[in-house]
């Protein structure tokens, strides 16, 4: 049968219903048991008579006899009917059964027992309908497209995908546990932006007809939780949507949830510590384990995690010195990488195509990319250099890089720390660096905020900032971004 006529053939029970003065769709429903209290509390319900609800997946007829397979969020469980002649209004007996399909919500109040088989049942004395479906669940969903575009189907079918989003709930939990047992207060900033910065990415663009005026999407929560700094909190933090107008691939989508969180009289080694710890913590109250076999790399996040100086690492793979770069150099690198058969990376096929108009520190940043794809970590990645940290203090060691961490974990940066610029001027120079960079075409660039320097005049404490995505949860998930958020974005279908 074509979907088309199923839907025909509900819409015929649905009209018979009606008819006979059922409600199909009542607001109200009176469970008062999960299925899993049911099962797994036996021996203290059987006997008594509960009320549960949820869907149908099985329906078995014999005449007299009905066996219904119900799932609720919590389980299944089944429910013996039997035929009986006083069937009170809105409900439904034996003699009805016919009018009802897989998928449709139930309700059934009865004793708790066993059949002769030994199965456990609820002994149904009343089953009312609570909702009439009209299109049928499919036995197996494995088209992609199909799996993304109706992802409240594929919850149903494929289980596994409801209980990954249980999973990013408690990863996002685990994180608020954490930074609030160490004093953090979580403060929601705004997602529109008049000047957005605090990342190298192109934003979304918006209007705001009270105003009159455009607004970006934020695509980062930095600025505005810096500015509660210099308002006088010391520890604070925020989890919400951010949007960066860019591709989607394994580990990017456009719109992700993130985290960032600003500590006042802290600085970039106090942050490594308490952010190693942080991941561990989430991963053992996320996944139960700090073991996690991710691509081609084994992972253990267990000890203390070694540090790698950024400009090391390049010198001693590329030969590349990041404080006198050399383009040519830079470009024939990329160059050999994209065209490399076993590279997949369609960052860099699209950055070989605009080399000659991209810029020199994402010419090595892009580099950079490529050691720590084939890196398995965990290791932090210290001292980037200045030209590729607008917002980091310098380090007093070396004027030339700053004090950033990055930790590398199964080919990826698992976040982004660094102890906090908050010299005004040294801030305006390099917002001016970097809106330079974007008026001559780098739309990544950051923007000049002259409120966010006037707030460092004011004074803004010295701090160690923190952020990272729930990339951190697809990775030691195993899924790619779009596997791991409960409804991908999708091109619209003519």
């Amino acid at each position: 049968m074509l979907l088309e006529d199923y839907r025909n053939e509900r819409l015929k029970k649905l009209g018979e219903l009606q008819e006979r003065g059922i409600d199909p769709y009542p607001a109200k429903s009176h469970r008062d048991t999960v299925v899993r209290d049911v099962v797994d509390y036996f021996d203290e319900k059987q006997g008594q008579t509960v009320t549960i609800a949820g869907r149908i997946v099985a329906i078995r007829s014999f005449g007299k006899l009905v066996f219904l397979k119900v799932r609720d969020y919590s389980g299944e469980v089944q429910i013996f009917m039997r035929k009986v002649d006083d069937i009170k209004p809105n409900e439904i007996g034996v003699k009805d059964i016919r009018l009802l399909d897989t998928g449709d919500f139930i309700e059934a109040t009865g004793r708790v027992d066993r059949t002769q088989t030994g199965e456990i049942s609820v002994f149904a004395d009343s089953v009312r309908l609570l909702t009439k479906t009209l299109r049928p669940l499919p036995e197996k969903f494995t088209s992609k497209e199909e799996r993304y575009r109706r992802r409240y189907v594929d919850m149903n079918v494929n289980p596994i995908v409801r209980e990954r989003l249980v999973r990013r709930s408690r990863f996002w939990q685990a994180t608020r546990d954490y930074m609030n047992k160490h004093g953090f207060i979580e403060i929601n900033v705004p997602v529109l932006e008049h000047t957005t910065g605090g990342a190298d990415a192109t934003p979304f663009t918006t209007h705001m007809d009270a105003l009159d005026e455009d607004f970006y999407l934020r695509i980062s929560h930095e600025l505005p939780l810096k500015r509660l700094l210099g308002g006088g909190f010391e520890k604070v933090y925020d989890i919400g949507p951010r949007f960066r107008n860019e591709g989607m691939d394994d580990e990017h989508l456009p719109e992700h949830i993130a985290f960032e969180a600003y500590a006042a009289y802290e600085d970039y080694e106090d942050g490594m510590k308490f952010y190693e710890e942080m991941i561990k913590y989430v991963a053992r109250e996320t996944w139960g384990t700090l073991r996690f076999h991710v691509g081609k790399f084994d992972i253990d996040l267990e000890g203390e995690w070694p540090r790698y100086k950024y400009a090391d690492l390049l010198a001693e793979k590329y030969n590349v010195d990041v404080f006198h770069p050399d383009r040519e150099q830079l470009c024939s690198i990329i160059k050999s990488a994209s065209e490399n058969s076993e590279s997949d990376s369609k960052y860099l096929a699209s950055l070989n195509e605009k080399l000659a108009n991209t810029t020199t520190p994402h010419l090595i940043d892009a580099v950079w990319k490529l050691i720590r794809a084939e890196s398995a970590g965990p290791y932090w990645v210290i001292e980037e250099p200045l030209s590729l940290s607008p917002l980091a203090k310098k380090s007093p060691n070396n004027p030339l890089v700053t004090e950033r961490f990055h930790p590398v974990i199964a080919g990826t940066e698992m976040g982004n720390g660094f102890s906090e610029l908050n010299d005004p001027l040294d801030q305006l120079a390099r917002f001016q660096e970097q809106q330079a960079a974007r008026d001559a075409g780098d739309e990544e660039a950051q923007m000049l905020d002259q409120d966010f320097v006037e707030m460092l005049e004011y004074g803004m404490p010295p701090a160690c900032g923190w952020g990272n995505s729930e990339r951190n949860f697809w990775l030691l998930e195993g899924v790619s971004g779009r596997e791991a958020v409960p409804f991908p974005m999708m091109k619209s279908r003519s």
